[in-house]
């Protein structure tokens, strides 16, 4: 017998360029025989193959190649592939087929144990017994394992040998079933259904073409590897998988047919440089079920090649793809304060694919706890929200120590919002922001997040709202939370119904006939709400308040009319009338209590209706004026200036409601205790809703004045239009009103308002208003506004009570290359839009300066040691915000006015990348009046490829502190960090006072 056992492991770049001396090489050996004898044997037999047997042995293995093909199902190859083989392989190939033992590429059995000379003999992750050694001799059982079309191809070349054995040279590849195997080098032997892979080592030892595996569970890159098709078990060496967010590299490791991958040798990584990682876990021996998880013996941490004493007994690593249930793990911490923490703990659940839900909870060591809920949902082409929910109760310090607290705070955030395409008639949609003002103190997400801290209102509001498609009626329904931090006052709205009927022409025609009546312009529409609210409550004591007598309730009607009318083509008419009516279900009633000195409110329950009126006219009209300027002065670029002037005058009426026979005031008059008659004048409805129709009558003729400057400029780049408008005022306009029926103190505050656009980067926004009056000190030392104007005093139309504008504004480093980039485009042309071109008359506009293209410039000509090295670019980005204030100030007894004073703020926030893994953020604001700043939050960050480090500061102010983390980036590995932090409670300082 004779037996041929190819050595794999001892294979050679130059035995897989000449296969013929490799087989030479592997020449089979006499079991019984050796030496001189052997090897007279062999020359015998080399003989005989070659001379004597000839004919029948190439029958013969035409005969078994053909019986080899058949059964793969290889009818499609072409004729030279099944029939022609290489030439250095037809003297040896019968010496092939009549020498290989069953032994030796066979599925009879564990093929992965019948190797015994290769690299994989010792196979220390075997499973069990081998149940298949008791088919060793069954010789054609390896047909068996073979169901499929066996497709194969090789860039370089493609050599069988008898008894189906076949080599694949450069970037071969097999293809059987779900499996496909990619590698410089693949030896199959079919009969025996086994296929052994590696790559190739060129002349400078690289090695090229290292196997690539791929099957329903996953692809597995690798130095060697060795698989039974039959048996679907192999044996890999140096196998690479991506598993989840990590990669997976083991020095040996079995593949059993359950896919299941035993390993010895193992790492575990979500460094993407899995072949040199940053890090790794050193798996002593671990098992992997692809895309479900893995489950690992002892393993210790591994950074740039430093094993690290930190060890963990066991590892359990799951993966999925679906979308699933499981536990969330929570983040450990320590807090001076508060002490150890473990948070942001709790279990996922996977509703349904419309709907998760997240129950969280954090617990520390000096007893403070909380717990959180966090739930989204989504409904394509419906609805779409997140609600998120946290109770947090706060233990600080130690018992008996001057800075031990406790607290109890709540948060709760919900946005809703509703597709459009869901229903055009309804909407829903929710916004909801609150929380205690305790909360953003005590929780530890908030620490460095300076919007926390430096928002002071907080507002919710949901609302819902019909509409009707064939009535113009509409109802609504809302209710809204607006929440003051600083005093933790709260303002509640709850519940607010509105029914509002759009515009409509009553008098309108159906068929009209002719000209438009004048009747048929008249319009009409109506507005009813409901509401139900309460202010200035404080947050502890908002359930202790009664729903009858400290909410207020009301229910109002407005019905407004109007309609417009052309006088003389020009001047638009417009009457109008209001009438609004109220609804209130108490009212107030007040007596004088001589035993205590002062007035009582007295409630008086009952249906009340309180209703008033008014009723304007207003005209308006608009004159343009142009002016052509002289060219000696503005140059010919500017062409037109045009003024539009509008201005509106207005009537308004409206009776006085205070008298008597309304019923809305009374009038008490009264002696006290020291024997003084008083009169005191109440409102009967002065605490409900909606208010009280004011008392005075009121005819009151209003004046306003608006005006927009524009010229039209010549732009030589537009050689269509060929000029273009140029806004020098967008908007100026000014107003007052004389009410003819007061007695004194008739003009109102005179009002103001400027917008001026500086090109398209800024926009200039100043309103402010003017008071027309003087003053003087009455008996108790205060100012008070008397019947004198500053006309008549002091020459001026009035003095400024107020003005203020802010604008922001944001610059990088590109910034300033697009300035350079415009220069170059305008070349010898003047300022776009300044009308500042000097030139004389007679110059011609479209001279060689203007008809200058960019695009006809030479081009560059290329530096050729440009590409030597890498240009430095250091991006940033910072943006400024200016608020301006100028207003009154205290009054000043000896001027008799007010001084006044300028308060400015300036907000600014930038940004750095010193490199590309290297970014710094700051931001911060400060005050000029108190000159100081605000919080100062300043940000590091350092991107470490698999890794990321982040240090947040506040350097000064009552929040200082600092947070400091490194930690992987891989959410599945979120507990391998470091953390160090400091909250602001740490920076109590203790001592005696």
């Amino acid at each position: 017998m004779m037996d041929v056992q190819p050595d794999f492991k001892s294979i050679t770049l130059k035995q897989l360029k000449n296969p013929v001396r490799y087989l030479n090489a592997a020449r089979p050996k006499s079991r019984f025989c050796g030496g001189f004898f052997g090897s007279l044997s062999r020359f015998l037999l080399l003989i005989l193959l070659l001379y004597s047997t000839s004919a029948l042995q190439t029958i013969q293995a035409q005969s078994a190649f053909s019986k080899t093909i058949q059964k793969d199902s290889l009818k499609s190859a072409p004729p030279t592939e099944r029939s022609l083989l290489p030439d250095s392989l037809s003297n040896s190939l019968s010496e092939s087929t009549a020498n290989t033992s069953a032994e030796g590429l066979s599925d009879q059995g564990d093929s992965i144990r019948t190797l015994s000379e290769s690299p994989f003999a010792a196979d220390s992750l075997q499973a069990g017994p081998d149940t298949l050694a008791a088919e060793d001799e069954k010789t054609d059982s390896g047909l068996e394992g073979i169901s499929t079309v066996v497709e194969y191809q090789a860039e370089d070349s493609l050599i069988f040998e008898g008894a189906g054995m076949g080599r694949l040279y450069k970037q071969g590849q097999v293809i059987y079933d779900d499996l496909n195997l990619e590698a410089d080098y693949i030896q199959m032997g079919m009969d025996s259904s086994l296929i052994y892979a590696s790559g190739v080592e060129d002349s400078t030892g690289t090695v090229t073409g290292d196997p690539v595996f791929k099957d329903a569970s996953g692809e597995y890159v690798s130095k060697n590897l060795k698989y039974n098709f039959n048996t679907r078990r192999g044996i890999i060496s140096q196998v690479v998988t991506q598993q989840g967010e990590g990669y997976v590299v083991s020095g040996l490791t079995k593949k059993m047919e359950d896919d299941a991958l035993y390993m010895v040798d193992g790492k575990y990584t979500t460094c993407e440089d899995h072949d040199h990682p940053h890090f790794y876990l050193q798996l002593s021996k671990a098992k992997v079920r692809p895309k479900k998880n893995i489950v690992a013996g002892p393993a210790h941490l591994v950074v740039e090649d430093v094993h690290l004493p930190l060890f963990i007994p066991f590892g359990f690593f799951p993966f999925t793809e679906s979308y699933s249930s499981g536990i969330i793990t929570p983040t450990y911490g320590d807090e001076l304060s508060r002490g150890f923490y473990l948070k942001d703990g709790g279990y996922y659940f996977a509703i349904s694919d419309y709907l998760d839900l997240a129950l969280t909870g954090e617990l520390y060591s000096k007893g403070s706890w909380g717990a959180r809920l966090r739930t989204n949902y989504r409904k394509r082409y419906k609805f779409s929200g997140a609600l998120n929910a946290s109770y947090l109760v706060s233990v600080t310090s130690e018992k008996n120590l001057p800075d031990y607290a406790q607290s109890q705070n709540l948060s709760l955030t919900w946005s809703h919002s509703q597709d459009p395409k869901a229903n055009p008639f309804r909407s829903f949609s929710a916004s909801v922001n609150f929380a205690t003002s305790g909360y953003s103190r005590n929780d530890i997400a908030s620490y460095y997040n300076p919007e926390v801290f430096s928002t002071n209102t907080k507002s919710s509001s949901v609302n819902l709202t019909q509409r009707f498609p064939n009535f113009p009626l509409t109802l609504s329904a809302s209710m809204s939370v607006s929440q003051r931090s600083k005093d933790s006052v709260l303002t509640v709205s709850l519940p607010n119904l509105t029914a509002s009927v759009s515009r409509f022409y009553p008098f309108k025609r159906k068929n009209p006939v002719g000209r438009e009546r004048f009747y048929e312009k008249i319009s009409m529409s109506y507005t009813g709400s409901l509401a139900n609210s309460i202010s200035e409550v404080k947050e502890y004591d908002f359930f202790k308040k009664s729903l009858v007598r400290d909410w207020r309730n009301g229910m109002r009607h407005s019905i407004p009319i109007a309609a417009t009318f052309n006088v003389l083509n020009y001047i638009n008419i417009t009457p109008s009338f209001s009438y609004t009516e109220r609804w209130y279900t108490s009212s107030i009633d007040k007596f004088y209590d001589p035993g205590l000195d002062q007035l009582v409110t007295d409630t008086v329950w009952g249906f009340n209706r309180v209703w008033d009126y008014s009723a304007s006219v207003s005209a308006s009209t608009k004159l343009y004026g142009f002016f052509q300027p002289l060219p000696q002065l503005f140059g010919t670029k500017v062409n037109t200036i045009r003024h539009v002037f509008t201005p509106s005058v207005s009537l308004s009426y409206r009776p006085d409601f205070g008298e008597s026979q309304y019923g809305y005031y009374e009038t008490l008059n009264y002696m006290d205790v020291n024997g003084n008659e008083k009169t005191h004048t109440y409102s009967r409805y002065q605490n409900s809703l909606y208010g009280t129709p004011g008392r005075g009558k009121s005819g009151t003729v209003s004046f306003n004045v608006a005006n927009n400057l524009e010229m039209k400029v010549r732009d030589d780049k537009d050689t269509v239009n060929q000029f273009k408008k140029v806004s020098l005022i967008d908007n100026f306009s000014f107003g007052t009103s004389y009410n003819m029926a007061a007695d004194s103190l008739n003009w109102s505050n005179i009002s103001a308002n400027i917008r001026i656009k500086f090109g398209d980067l800024y926009t200039l926004n100043l309103s402010g208003s003017f008071d027309p009056y003087t003053y003087i000190l009455n008996s108790a030392g205060n100012p008070v506004r008397v019947n004198v104007t500053q006309f008549e005093k002091y020459g001026i139309p009035g003095r400024l009570v107020g003005t203020g504008t802010s604008f922001s504004y944001s610059i990088n480093n590109d910034t300033f290359k697009k300035k350079e980039k415009d220069k170059k485009g305008k070349g010898g042309g003047g300022l776009s839009g300044s009308g500042g071109d000097l030139s004389g008359p007679g110059d011609d506009l479209s001279g060689p300066g203007d008809e200058t293209d960019a695009s006809d410039e030479p081009e560059p000509i290329p530096d050729p040691e440009a590409a030597l090295y890498q240009p430095f670019k250091m991006p940033w980005n910072v943006s400024l915000s200016y608020t301006l204030r100028y207003a009154r100030a205290g009054f000043n007894k000896e001027r008799l006015e007010y001084d006044m004073r300028l308060m400015h703020n300036l907000s600014f926030n930038g940004n750095l990348s010193l490199t590309d893994k290297w970014k710094f953020t700051l931001g911060s604001s400060y005050n000029f009046n108190t000159k100081q700043l605000s919080t100062v939050n300043c940000t590091v960050t350092r991107d470490l490829h698999c890794w990321q480090m982040s240090a947040s500061f506040i350097p000064v102010g009552r929040f200082k502190s600092y947070n400091f983390s490194i930690r992987v980036k891989s959410g599945m590995l979120q507990d391998l960090k470091y953390e160090q932090q400091q909250n602001p409670r740490d920076n109590v300082v203790w001592g005696i006072r």
